[in-house]
Order: structure tokens, then C-alpha cells, then sequence
């Protein structure tokens, strides 16, 4: 782990992070990859509803086809990268190789060649891809933040992220209006390139390779079920995602059919999120400097859902009913954002260096295994009970998440601990 040199003097009001160079050119990268990431969200279904045509079944399965490589491949892609000694190295090939994957789109589409199978195939390899970046990046992270700035350069980079929010599908539709929409993907393939330059000028003292042994695989599944804070942390944003995307997969049925927004309207709402994302990740280092980290870990979860219960109470005008909706949408972005910063930093405190990228790869498997499972179940639902009370069991069952964490250590947990033991007492492994 890296430690920075002290600084004489503050210098205005940039963080102390973003003057370690290292981190600074890290930060820089995740920052413009999270860009174009929001980019190729707009720009793909785009690209497969007005090109080529795609009907809703198709739509759903080019949905499948991102979120399925996290579900199959994450607990073995964490098992593989703590055995590699050079983590840095493969989310830079990560990065070369879905820049590479995404150029293919423009490429046929030139040539008149471009097919859904082909946009379904760019889509999984690049989850594929992202797999392997994302257990990656904890052993990394850690490796350039010191233990007492994890706060910090969570905010930092969970903010930048919360910007892309913003001006993601913004830049995105104007690539779109200028240019065709294939043609749009090349800035999400250059936001790869430059992320892998970023990465290839640090050097970070990575931790040691862990050598492979029987069993090594489900070792990451082993320390969740055997650590109290990372289990209940599990349960408890497992239950949350579940919830919020049955929500997600309504909304905009919902607030189209019954409470009949414009397009327009919808548009502002939908960005609500990113304004409160971006607060979130300004004020959550202080908010868990006042009320423990712990505690704010929770508040998060609290709030990350609570303002969701707007949503099938929304009513009325449809000036009232967009208002309920931004105030749902402000409050919930505002919200993940304590929940994410806050949980990241106790993941990076507490879980052991050999087991990092193992840990990610199982809290990916169960994470993100259920958002498809609550999109089918939202939409289930919504055809059994109607849009209304489907999606009040969605936002009172997403609200009830928070229960998961209060017999736990994690609302107790003042300050995040000095090294890589579980503060419930639990051995890690």
C-alpha cells in the first residue's frame, strides 16, 4: 500500500488525493471510462432499436446478454485474478480488448455488414471483459489509497462516476444527433483506450499473487459467509437491488401510462438521480466523519430506498406527480451514493489482500445475479397486480432492506478499522 508524502500547506481546495500523482492518473481513467460507459448505455439500445430493428424480446435479451457474464463469471474471474501478481495488467488488456470489441460496431455498420448477433456478441464479450476489470480493481485501489484515505477516494471516484450520470446520456445523445449512432461507440471505445494509457503510468506495489490451492475458488464465497459485516452487507444490498429493479423495470411503463409524463418530463425526472448521486458523493465523507462510517453505511441503505415509496404514491397533476417522482429519483441517487462510498471503504479496510479480488468476484455473483431476477419479477408482477401495487411491494421490500444490518457490527462501526481483520471478531478465512 502506498502512503503520500506530507504536504506543507493545503493547496485551494483540491483533495489531498488528487495531488499523489498515481492516484490522479487512476482517477483520471476510471473518470473517462465511466463517461463512455454511460455513452454506449444510451448509444447500444439505439443502435439495436433504430438500425436494426430490434423488437422487445430482443431488446430484453441484448439486457440479458451485459448483466449474464457478472452472474456466471465473477466468483471464477476473482479466484484467477488473486492468483496474479500484475492486476494492473489485466484491466489494462480489459480495457484494450473492449475498446477493440466495440470498434467491430462501427467497423460492420461502414461496411453494411452490422447483424443483431454481432451486437449481441460485443455486448457479452465486453461484460466478459468488465468481469475481469472489476475484480481487478479492488487489489489496485487499495494499493494506491492509504487505509485513512479510503473515504476520500471513494467519494472521489463514486463522484465521478455520479457526474457521468449527468452528461453521459447528454454527450451521448448528441454523438447520436451528429453522428450515427454506431458511429457514437467510438467515444466509449477512446474513453477505454484512455483508461488503459492512465493505468499503463502508475505502478502501484500490487499485493502478492496467492498460489493456487483446492478450493481456492469458493474461498471469496467462504470469508462473506464467515465475516458478519460483509455478510450482512451482502444481504442487505442484494435485498435493495432486487427491490429497485423491479422498480426500474415499471418506471417508465408506469409514469408513461398511468401518471401520463411527457417524454420531456420523464427526461428530468430520470435526471434527478445524477444531481442527487452528485451531492451524495460530496457530502458522505463528512456525513460518515459525524455519525461513524458504520452508521452511515446504513443510513444509505436507508435512504438509498425510502425516497421510492414516492413512486406508486405519485398522484395527481402531472406537474404534482413529476415533482413526487424527482423527489423519489433526487433522494435515491443522493442515497447510493452513502451507500456505495461507505461500503467500499469498509470492503477495502477489512477484507484480507490474497482475498480481494475473490471477495468481489462472489459479492458480484449474488449482487448482480438478482437484477435481472427482480427485472422479470417486476415485470411478473406488474401483469398479476397491475403497475400500482406491484410496485408498492417493490418500494416497501426494498425499504425493509436496512434489516439485514441492524444485528450486525456494521452499526456500531465508528471509524473504519487499520487493517484487514473483521471487526466482528469473525477469523477471515
Amino acid at each position: 500500500m502506498t502512503t503520500l508524502a506530507p504536504t506543507p500547506q493545503r493547496t485551494g481546495r483540491i483533495p489531498e488525493l488528487l495531488r499523489d500523482t498515481p492516484f490522479r492518473r487512476y482517477w483520471t481513467g476510471q473518470a473517462i471510462s465511466a463517461l463512455g460507459d454511460q455513452v454506449t448505455m444510451l448509444v447500444v439500445p439505439l443502435v439495436a432499436v433504430t438500425v436494426l430493428h430490434a423488437d422487445a424480446a430482443q431488446m430484453g435479451y441484448l439486457a440479458a446478454a451485459g448483466w449474464l457474464p457478472h452472474l456466471l463469471l465473477a466468483l471464477y474471474a476473482g479466484g484467477w485474478a488473486d492468483r496474479r501478481s500484475r492486476r494492473r495488467s489485466v484491466m489494462i488488456a480489459a480495457d484494450l480488448g473492449r475498446a477493440a470489441l466495440l470498434l467491430t460496431v462501427p467497423a460492420a455498420f461502414l461496411l453494411d455488414a452490422l447483424t443483431l448477433p454481432q451486437l449481441y456478441a460485443v455486448v457479452l464479450g465486453v461484460g466478459v471483459l468488465s468481469v475481469f476489470f472489476d475484480v481487478c480493481n479492488p487489489p489496485v485501489f487499495v494499493a494506491l489509497v492509504p487505509t485513512e484515505r479510503y473515504l476520500q477516494g471513494n467519494s472521489l471516484v463514486n463522484g465521478s462516476r455520479a457526474v457521468s450520470f449527468a452528461a453521459g446520456p447528454g454527450l451521448g445523445g448528441l454523438l447520436v444527433q451528429l453522428l450515427a449512432a454506431p458511429l457514437a461507440l467510438v467515444a466509449d471505445a477512446l474513453s477505454f483506450l484512455a483508461s488503459a494509457l492512465f493505468l499503463s503510468r502508475i505502478h502501484p506495489v500490487e499485493p502478492p499473487a496467492e498460489p493456487a490451492a483446492r478450493g481456492a475458488v469458493l474461498a471469496g464465497l467462504r470469508y462473506i459467509r464467515r465475516s458478519a459485516v460483509v455478510r450482512a452487507a451482502l444481504l442487505g444490498t442484494a435485498t435493495v437491488n432486487l427491490f429497485t429493479f423491479m422498480i426500474a423495470a415499471l418506471f417508465v411503463l408506469y409514469a408513461t401510462t398511468e401518471l401520463r409524463l411527457s417524454p420531456g418530463l420523464l427526461g428530468a425526472v430520470l435526471g434527478a438521480a445524477s444531481f442527487g448521486a452528485i451531492l451524495g458523493a460530496l457530502v458522505t465523507t463528512r456525513v460518515a466523519r459525524r455519525i461513524g462510517v458504520g452508521p452511515a453505511f446504513l443510513l444509505g441503505l436507508l435512504l438509498y430506498p425510502l425516497p421510492l415509496l414516492l413512486v406508486p404514491a405519485a398522484h395527481g397533476p402531472a406537474p404534482l406527480a413529476a415533482a413526487m417522482l424527482f423527489a423519489a429519483e433526487f433522494g435515491s441517487g443522493l442515497g447510493v451514493m452513502l451507500l456505495d462510498i461507505t461500503g467500499g471503504s469498509i470492503f477495502a479496510a477489512i477484507v484480507p489482500d490474497r482475498l480481494r479480488s475473490r471477495v468481489s468476484g462472489a459479492y458480484q455473483t449474488v449482487n448482480f445475479g438478482v437484477r435481472p431476477l427482480g427485472s422479470v419479477l417486476g415485470g411478473t408482477l406488474g401483469t398479476l397486480l397491475g403497475l400500482r401495487p406491484a410496485l408498492w411491494v417493490a418500494a416497501v421490500g426494498a425499504a425493509l432492506s436496512f434489516l439485514w444490518l441492524v444485528a450486525s457490527p456494521i452499526p456500531r462501526m465508528r471509524t473504519l478499522p487499520t487493517s484487514a481483520d473483521d471487526p466482528s471478531g469473525n477469523p477471515p478465512e
